[in-house]
């Protein structure tokens, strides 16, 4: 019987997967068998790795699209195929949209917006010739779907990613699949510098219903899923990994009076 969790034989590219939530997917697809492509600006300290096996790095600024196009060339040369490709790479500093500058907010909306188009359209083009198509994820944020003070450029993006994802589902099937993983809250080398220190941390926490954030491995099994043949039937889907979302303010506001 097939193990649907087996992915020897299949390529899968992770952009941004050489830390944080990137190395965690880049890291449960290589538990499970996969040829693990990673890209970003810099190699990391260390690849990502699992029994002995390491991710290929490429250099690669997402946001170049000739750059872009070189790193699929370059993987159709090494490995003859693609068959998931994570758009993970994305992020943004804090920044008040009031003094936010305009040369600001648009690398923001190319770095989470337009680099995952750019990088989908080369994907698709090469598993549209694959006799089994491939599967596209979207890493999203919850920062799409509640407001984002402080990372408004950010979040508008993530927004049109979880539109795009939808769009993309629908013109590239039956061949590409294409789904969204929006991520709540998670725990990464980088979390103080959003949450705060550990008791910080541990306030934050306490407001999720599970009680924890995500670690980036909870992310990467989201994605192992909808990689998989258990999700054959699964398109333009959004999958929320927010350990049930945030607790409604007014419910304490509520107990206090």
């Amino acid at each position: 019987m097939h193990d649907p969790m087996d992915f020897r034989g299949k390529v899968v590219l992770v952009t941004g997967g050489g830390k944080g939530v990137g190395r965690g997917i880049s890291r449960r697809f290589l538990e499970c068998g996969a040829e693990v492509v990673i890209c970003g600006r810099q190699a990391p300290a260390t690849l990502p790795a699992s029994a002995g096996r390491e991710a290929l790095f490429l250099a690669c600024d997402v946001r170049d699209i000739e750059q872009v196009q070189q790193m699929m060339v370059a993987i159709v040369e090494r490995f003859g195929r693609l068959d998931v490709l994570i758009n993970n790479a994305g992020g943004a500093p804090y920044a008040e949209a009031a003094s936010a500058s305009p040369r600001f907010s648009e690398s923001i909306i190319r770095l989470n917006l337009l680099a995952p188009l750019n990088l989908s359209q080369q994907a698709n083009r090469i598993m549209q010739a694959q006799a089994d198509g491939g599967s596209i994820i979207n890493i999203c944020s919850v920062s799409a779907t509640r407001p984002s003070p402080g990372t408004a450029a950010y979040g508008a993006a993530k927004a049109g990613l979880l539109n795009l994802s939808r769009s993309l589902a629908v013109e590239w099937a039956p061949k590409v699949r294409v789904n969204a993983v929006t991520a709540g809250l998670i725990l990464t080398e980088q979390a103080a510098l959003h949450y705060g220190d550990e008791g910080d941390l541990a306030e934050v926490a306490a407001t999720i219903p599970l009680q924890r954030l995500a670690s980036p491995e909870d992310i990467g099994d989201s994605c192992l899923y909808l990689a998989s043949s258990l999700a054959r039937y699964v398109s333009g889907a959004d999958i929320a990994v927010h350990g049930g979302g945030e607790r409604p303010a007014f419910l304490d506001a509520a107990k206090s009076q």
